[in-house]
């Protein structure tokens, strides 16, 4: 539901709003997909991009829809083509290997196979297909430069920046650099291959997570390192850092009565951070547009933050100026 100006929510007819113009879907709706088993065929994954859909399935691929200017949904780019009430759903198959993840920026895709490959399309001005270019791609197409031959286990990418991890625990970034997410290692402000990244200090490597100008790492103790601009969760005083910076695990509720607590999973939005805990807890922390932290004010948080609910998160996704928590009932 939402936004569907450029049919990125699949074909719906527009409910206009008059003095916008927008097209809306205004409560959840189906979306039809062109499967050739719909009965059997199970989707795993969706991802969604500023006005692009990937949706990953368990045996027919990866299908995109919505804007494609930039070739981001991995089909060639038609001049002048009409998106809105596009009945236009692609199925890519250009990877070798089975997808494990699909992941969208701004106006470009990433996909990870089993193969522990990565492939790109969509606009690449500021490096972010990784692809040794900055033009725009229009089918997905192996990235290489530092994770050639790696076995990558899980990328990430919000805005214009990406971060990959590999099964060592080795972390690689590529895209754009204007918010220091790669000043640690170049000068450069925008960098069209994924480039090693040798923080030291940080241990290895679980799960990386993309902001549009802050980023953070979960290494394998459940400790949070935080870098780039912005509300990064150290405080008012800490609003930029080339270099990883550990948010003490104290804020996530580690202390001498709860000796095991450790991060989980860690989300960004544009601007704000969430984690979840072993314990079953979600932390927040950053910019609280429109309130989207949830934590029942309107004030920007500069620490990580408990949010109670009635239920135990188990999923989160973060958006531009909103949040979603999916929840087991404790009923």
């Amino acid at each position: 539901m939402g936004l569907n100006k450029d049919s990125q929510l699949g074909f719906h007819r527009s409910r206009r709003n008059q003095k916008k113009g927008y097209e809306y879907v205004l409560e959840p709706s189906p979306v039809p997909l062109p499967l050739d088993r719909p009965q059997e065929t199970r989707v795993l994954q969706v991802a969604c991009g500023r006005a692009h859909s990937l949706i990953l399935t368990d045996s027919e691929g990866v299908l995109s829809m919505g804007n494609n200017s930039y070739g981001q949904c991995g089909r060639t780019v038609v001049s002048n083509e009409v998106y809105s009430e596009s009945h236009k759903v692609h199925r890519m198959q250009d990877f070798d290997g089975r997808v494990l993840q699909v992941v969208c920026g701004q106006d470009h895709s990433l996909f990870l196979t089993d193969k522990g490959e990565v492939y790109s399309c969509g606009w690449g001005a500021d490096g972010q297909t990784g692809l040794g270019h900055y033009n725009i791609t229009s089918s997905p197409t192996k990235v290489g430069g530092a994770i050639a031959g790696v076995n990558i286990v899980q990328v990430a990418t919000y805005g214009d920046f990406c971060l990959a991890v590999s099964a060592d625990g080795d972390l690689f970034g590529w895209g754009n650099s204007e918010y220091l997410q790669l000043a640690s290692v170049t000068e450069a402000t925008q960098v069209n291959v994924p480039t090693y990244l040798p923080f030291s200090g940080i241990g290895k490597i679980k799960q990386a997570a993309c902001g549009g100008t802050g980023s953070a790492v979960l290494n394998d103790k459940g400790n949070v390192f935080v870098w780039g601009y912005g509300i990064l969760g150290k405080g008012p005083n800490l609003m930029e850092t080339a270099l990883p910076e550990l948010i003490p695990p104290t804020l996530f509720g580690l202390s001498d009565f709860s000796p095991d607590v450790r991060v989980a999973r860690i989300f960004c939005g544009l601007s704000q951070f969430a984690t979840l805990t072993n314990k079953g807890e979600l932390f927040v922390w950053g910019k609280n547009i429109r309130g989207c932290l949830g934590i029942g004010r309107l004030d920007d948080q500069y620490f990580p933050w408990r949010v109670t609910m009635p239920g135990e998160p188990v999923q989160v996704a973060c958006g531009v100026d909103h949040m979603v928590t999916l929840a087991k009932s404790f009923i």
